[in-house]
């Protein structure tokens, strides 16, 4: 008989999320890690987010969905590769203390949260040299002369802050879309409602306080524009 599992995919950027780039690869993934260990998918959970900060957890209410579902299902959330959840040491520890059990189809299903924690921190070392040797270049770059980025046109740069700015929000309004559906399903017939259940959930808004009519009536008009 099949256990239930819930799966977690994610992309760090809107263009992957888009593009379907890296989603495929991390639900074939799951899927046939399931399919091997007896494991039956009751949901699958996407998210189009980065993995940094240490609010990430705040900006990703798919995973917060993922881990309501996991403790409702008593079962493991399964993700495709570790860095799906983080690379971030503190993050995954946190995670941890959800006491919802998760497996990484790439390293087994027997690997115990102890090395889950040392697999984020190699994960983290790793990060931290590639940014070392990043700034390494661009000082050494700089001591011969190389002239970084453009300081002179500041109403592009302007405007390119506003367009991640914006796609930023849209990006956590597709996140929080389906958590306002699922609330919705469960009762919620006014846009009061609705923030009262999402801020009760322990979702954020993309500035990181309590949910109020006029947010959810903002993640849904962002919605309806891009459909």
């Amino acid at each position: 008989m099949s256990r239930p599992a819930v799966a977690y995919l994610r992309v760090s950027s809107e263009q992957q999320g888009k593009s379907g780039l890296g989603l495929d690869a991390q639900r074939q993934a799951v899927e046939r890690f399931a399919a091997e260990h007896g494991f039956a998918i009751v949901e699958t959970y996407t998210e189009v987010e980065t993995g940094k900060g240490s609010d990430a957890l705040d900006r990703r209410p798919q995973l917060a969905a993922a881990l309501k579902r996991a403790k409702a299902e008593r079962c493991p959330v399964i993700v495709a590769k570790l860095d799906r959840l983080s690379r971030d040491v503190a993050f995954v520890s946190g995670l941890m203390a959800q006491r919802v059990p998760f497996i990484v189809a790439e390293l087994g299903p027997d690997v115990d949260p102890f090395m889950l924690h040392v697999y984020a921190a190699l994960a983290e070392k790793e990060r931290a040299m590639i940014s070392a040797r990043t700034r390494d270049a661009l000082a050494a770059a700089k001591a011969r002369g190389v002239r970084l980025g453009n300081r002179t046109n500041l109403p592009e740069a302007t405007r390119r802050s506003a367009a991640v700015r914006s796609a930023a929000a849209d990006r956590h309004a597709a996140n929080v879309l389906p958590v306002i559906e699922e609330v919705r399903r469960g009762g919620a017939t006014s846009l009061r409602q609705v923030a009262a259940a999402l801020t009760a959930r322990g979702v954020r808004t993309p500035r990181g306080g309590a949910w109020t009519a006029a947010a959810v009536r903002n993640v849904l008009a962002r919605q309806a524009a891009a459909a």
